[in-house]
């Protein structure tokens, strides 16, 4: 199996770094940088969800994969999705790690980006940590015309695109949950019982998925737990 490791907005391949060092001991392990994120260029003019979706589509096939076990966090589960639409005969699974369903409820136009993403990403952990601070100033270093560009394009994405790119799943896909946007706009850790409008689309237009719960973490469970995650993720195989 091939493992195709996907980050989210405003983020790295290094996100990955606990799933690289398990995983590679059994399996090839591909984990790009996003246009315009990391060390790959991009502009403002083409970042989105469906180029994203289609350079991935383009690495399996550069790379001649054909069991590509695809793997996205965040916005990276949109990427995904749009990868597997793209090149489904390349796809043997997926892995979606605390996804979210967007749809038109966040402001399209961002004025100042760093302090959108100071205050998006400071909401992503439950308590302060060295690693939460790492990520959020990470996040605050996107080139602005970049991160104001594509959330909304992401936003877009999600009321126009989501319910179709699930419903086109055909191979086994896992959703592995950690947060969820509550009524007020908090994120919040899931307990056990906790159902979201993000994962009520699943069970709908993708009912054979098999949803995973890991409570008491943030956003980014596969830095948090790693070994939970990798644990679930070489299941898959």
């Amino acid at each position: 199996m091939t493992f195709v490791l996907v980050h989210g907005f405003a983020c790295d391949h290094t996100d990955w770094q606990h799933q690289i060092e398990h995983l590679a001991k059994r399996h090839k392990v591909l984990s790009p940088d996003l246009r315009g994120h990391g060390a790959t260029p991009g502009t403002a003019d083409d970042v989105s969800i469906e180029n994203f979706g289609a350079d991935v589509a383009k690495l399996l096939e550069k790379n001649d994969v054909r069991d590509a076990v695809l793997v996205g966090h965040s916005m990276g589960c949109r990427v995904v999705l749009q990868a597997a639409m793209n090149a489904p005969e390349r796809v043997k699974a997926l892995a979606l790690i605390d996804g979210s369903w967007l749809g038109a409820g966040h402001p399209l136009k961002i004025d100042d980006f760093s302090s959108f993403a100071r205050n998006l990403f400071s909401g992503m952990f439950l308590a302060p940590s060295p690693v939460g601070d790492a990520i959020i100033a990470r996040a605050q270093k996107l080139p602005a015309a970049v991160g104001a560009a594509l959330f909304p394009r992401m936003v877009r994405w999600d009321a126009e695109r989501m319910d179709a790119a699930l419903s086109a799943v055909k191979a086994p896909m896992l959703v592995v949950q950690s947060t969820y946007l509550n009524a007020e706009r908090k994120r919040v850790a899931m307990t056990p019982g906790v159902t979201t409008p993000w994962l009520d689309l699943v069970r709908q237009r993708a009912p054979k998925a098999r949803i995973e719960i890991i409570s008491g973490v943030g956003h980014f469970p596969q830095i948090e737990v790693p070994a939970e995650v990798n644990k679930l993720l070489s299941a898959m195989v």
